[in-house]
Order: C-alpha cells, then sequence, then structure tokens
C-alpha cells in the first residue's frame, strides 16, 4: 500500500472531490421514523425545570403563525466585523390570542414516570372548548359537563376536596387553558386545548394560582418578554411522498443512467440479504413534528397599545404590524403578536406551541438588547414596492373610479 501511496495512485481521501474511499451519509438519522404526525399540535415533552423558590409561573403559550417579514437593525456586538453596522434580517410573526384557564391537572410521581391523579375544571367553558370534546358539534346534543357544573352548584364541597386532594399528594400541578381562535382569521372555530406547567412557589401555591385563574384570560406578555430565547415546537409543512433525492439529499445519478436517475445506485450488499434500515428510502417528507430551541423574541405587540403597530424609533411611518394587501394566506393580525427572529416550523395559520427556554441562557446572543430601526410592511404578494397605502397614492395619484 505505501508504494502505491508514493506513487500518488491513493491521493489523500479528504482531497478528492467524488466519493472513492468513503464520505458522510446522506440526511440525520436522529429524526426517523419519517412519519406523518398524529397530532395536528405541537406537544410540549418537557417543561421547564421547576425552582420553588420563584412565585407561581406559566411556562408556555400557543399562537399562530401568521407569516413573516424583514427588518432592519443595528448589531451590538463588539470585536464582530458588523459591530455597530445595520443588518436585515427575516422574522415571523406569530399571533397570541389570550388564553383562557378551564382547568386545573394534578400528577403523581410513580417509579414509571408521572402519572395523572385528578383534573378540576373550571364552572362554565365556552363553546369553542366543547368543540374540542366532539366529533360532529352540530348534530351534538352538547350536552358535555351540564353534569360536573352541579360540583360547583351544590355547595363546592367537591370541587375543595380534590384540590386539597391535588395539594396533598401532587407533585407536578399543570393549568387546562384554550385558545380563544375566534379571534384569528383561522377559519376554524374548535379551540386548541393544551396543558402549561404552572412553575414556582410549593405545591398549595401552585394549586391557588391555578385555580384563582379559572375562566380568566392570560396573555402572551405574562410569560415571554422581548430580547427573550424561547422554543417553538410545530409541526412542519407537509410535502406528501417524495424520492430520496428530496428527502435524503443523496447525489442524483450520472445523465445515461437507465431507469431514472434521482435514486440510491445501491441499496446493500448482497448479504445480509436485506435492506439496511439507514439505507435512504422514499416516503413521507414533511408534517413531522418539531422542536426548535433559542429563538429570540424581537418584539411583543399588545392590541390596543404602540406596541402594536410597526413602527420605530427611526421610521416614523404610522403603520400597522400588517403588510400591505395583508400577510398571504392570513390575513390582518388584530391581537396581540411575538416578532421571533428567523423561521418557525409549520404552514401559515398553524397553530405554534410557545415554550420558556429549557437552559439559562447566558450566551452574548441571548443577552443583546435589540432595537429595531425599520420592519418591512411592503405587500408579501407581488414586488411589494410601497410600504402604506398613502405611499402607494402619493406615487399613482388617484387612478381613475
Amino acid at each position: 500500500g505505501s508504494k502505491l501511496h508514493k506513487k500518488g495512485l491513493f491521493r489523500d481521501s479528504s482531497k478528492m472531490s467524488h466519493c472513492k474511499f468513503e464520505h458522510p451519509r446522506n440526511g440525520s438519522l436522529g429524526f426517523l421514523p419519517k412519519k406523518r404526525c398524529r397530532r395536528g399540535r405541537g406537544k410540549v415533552k418537557s417543561f421547564p425545570k421547576d425552582d420553588a423558590s420563584k412565585p407561581p409561573h406559566l411556562t408556555a403559550f400557543i399562537g399562530y403563525k401568521a407569516g413573516s417579514t424583514h427588518i432592519l437593525r443595528e448589531v451590538e456586538k463588539p470585536g464582530s466585523k458588523l459591530h455597530k453596522k445595520e443588518t436585515v434580517e427575516s422574522v415571523t410573526i406569530i399571533e397570541t390570542p389570550p388564553m383562557v384557564v378551564v382547568g386545573v391537572v394534578g400528577y403523581i410521581k410513580t417509579p414509571r414516570g408521572l402519572r395523572s391523579l385528578n383534573t378540576v375544571w373550571a364552572e362554565h367553558l365556552s363553546d369553542e372548548v366543547k368543540r374540542r370534546f366532539y366529533k360532529n358539534w352540530s348534530v351534538a346534543k352538547k350536552k358535555c359537563f351540564s353534569k360536573y357544573v352541579k360540583k360547583y352548584t351544590e355547595g363546592k364541597k367537591a370541587i375543595d376536596a380534590e384540590l386539597e386532594q391535588l395539594k396533598k399528594h401532587c407533585c407536578v400541578i399543570r393549568v387546562l387553558a384554550h385558545t380563544q381562535i375566534k379571534k384569528v382569521p383561522v377559519g376554524q372555530k374548535k379551540a386548541h386545548l393544551m396543558e402549561i406547567q404552572i412553575n414556582g412557589g410549593s405545591v398549595a401555591q401552585k394549586v391557588d394560582f391555578g385555580y384563582s385563574l379559572f375562566e380568566k384570560q392570560f396573555s402572551v406578555d405574562s410569560i415571554f418578554q422581548p430580547n427573550e430565547m424561547i422554543d417553538t415546537i410545530a409541526i412542519t409543512k407537509g410535502h406528501g411522498t417524495q424520492g430520496v433525492v428530496q428527502r435524503w439529499g443523496v447525489t442524483r445519478l450520472p445523465r445515461k443512467t437507465h431507469r431514472g436517475l434521482r435514486k440510491v445506485a445501491c441499496i446493500g450488499a448482497w448479504h445480509p440479504a436485506r435492506v439496511k434500515w439507514t439505507v435512504p428510502r422514499a416516503g413521507q417528507q414533511g408534517f413531522h413534528h418539531r422542536t426548535e430551541i433559542n429563538k429570540k423574541v424581537y418584539r411583543l405587540g399588545k392590541a390596543g397599545q404602540d406596541s402594536h403597530s410597526a413602527t420605530t424609533d427611526f421610521d416614523l411611518t404610522t403603520k400597522g404590524i400588517t403588510p400591505m394587501g395583508g400577510f398571504a394566506h392570513y390575513g390582518i393580525v388584530k391581537e396581540d403578536y411575538l416578532m421571533i427572529k428567523g423561521a418557525v416550523p409549520g404552514t401559515v395559520k398553524r397553530p405554534i406551541t410557545l415554550r420558556r427556554t429549557l437552559l439559562p441562557q447566558t450566551s452574548r446572543l441571548a443577552l443583546e438588547e435589540i432595537k429595531l430601526k425599520f420592519i418591512d410592511t411592503a405587500s408579501k404578494f407581488g414586488h411589494g414596492r410601497f410600504q402604506t397605502a398613502e405611499e402607494k397614492l402619493r406615487t399613482y395619484g388617484r387612478v381613475k373610479a
């Protein structure tokens, strides 16, 4: 072998462009199985670690993806080439109308993990959450919780006893909260219901905190703050069945290949006489459940306040956050919203579960104070020459009636 090396017949494989001896595999095996997700909404698989010294607080929220735009800001990063220079970054707008608490659940520790002990529901539930308990609302008798209400009307003793039981035995307390889906232009009437863990305080304080929120709304700014790092959990955009080139990123075969070239040339050796699970194959792509961490909140818009507009200290134009003609395939953002740096999995209108970060954020990126100079509100459908309707009118003048 060494003689051949000297003659240069075996060149160093790291310098070679094609695969003669070895090359990294295509696509990660960490995301197998690539199947369609059974649930239509992101599930929080782990909540942040509890710290009893803090006051009780909620740790997650649901918003609806409205679309994306871009912003201009000045980078504050001493030592970087970009320091004190302007940069353009893409941001995603997630509309987050207040959520409503309708119940509280307690979990006890068992050798096999957590087990739910009991659920206490609120007295009055809105129709949008009751729709969640029926397959066909229009023909249903709509009797759900009609007997449960008696626990409240007949002296509340049973409810107090159940809350005491939670305080006595449980170690994890979560509230049941649902979105107000009628406030967003999603075309669905059935609310999304989720469990949100209460962190901070003792178990008794947690239960009292959850019970005090019954039938009340809580807004996104009670959970997240601007400049904070958060995590998004969602179902990615579905692409149906795709071949290996699109799904795994394998290389196309040469042009003259018989029977197609967007294939894997060899799907394995003669023996073992089976196809290994590590070999890329065609199949479902997209509509997978994905958790993405460390997304920075650039802005938190509160409905009816100045923060809801797209005005900045440098760009004093009075304009809303919604681009001209509305967000494509979504509409107008009227409720509270979060502006998050970068992309978020899933299509427009899809529910996005937002979770507080699991790790203490100490990096310079996480602690940077964001000051926006400009938020783009040009039309996202077409070439988008104008930021506001007034600007368009000034350029074109009045078009004939």
